[in-house]
């Protein structure tokens, strides 16, 4: 014979209790997510996290030389004609962003907007004139002109 040591309110509890601290467990396992950044031309739009983050701090130089080269894993579509769209957390803009075309800079100040709009045709041609079928674009957060986050997109140019 069995001799229930708790109640039926009293394991709820228990359970309820074991409940909790095993959520709370696991999200203190969990690393925070980074904020998002992305890109939309027409109806298509592909958003990623940060190929580099040191969560708001600026990175080493080392850091980001390396992100810079690295590939970017999400890809666009986009037309000569298209609008490409960029959006960013307002955590990105409140820090400032600047556009790298193919890991070059592509402008000096700072933006610190959420969103903005730029000709798809701006993206695919170079300074010598030749045009290429794919551009990588990084958006890359700054913050007292130092580099603090770093997101990848790959446009490929449509016929």
């Amino acid at each position: 014979m069995t001799v229930a040591f708790f109640s039926g309110k009293g394991r709820r509890i228990g359970v309820a209790l074991g409940a909790v601290s095993a959520g709370l467990l696991v999200l203190s396992a969990c690393d925070k997510p980074t904020p998002l950044a992305t890109v939309t031309v027409g109806g298509n739009s592909v958003s990623s996290e940060a190929a580099c983050y040191n969560d708001g701090k600026a990175l080493k130089k080392s850091d980001y030389q390396r992100c810079l080269n690295e590939k970017a894993e999400k890809s666009v579509e986009v037309a000569m004609d298209d609008k490409v769209r960029f959006g960013v957390d307002p955590e990105i803009a409140d820090s400032g962003w600047t556009l790298f075309i193919n890991g070059q800079q592509a402008e000096q100040e700072p933006y610190t907007k959420t969103y903005r709009s730029i000709p798809g045709s701006a993206f695919f041609s170079s300074q010598t004139g030749e045009t290429s079928d794919k551009t990588q674009i990084s958006i890359v957060e700054t913050k007292d002109k130092q580099l603090v986050g770093v997101w990848h997109f790959e446009l490929k140019k449509s016929s």
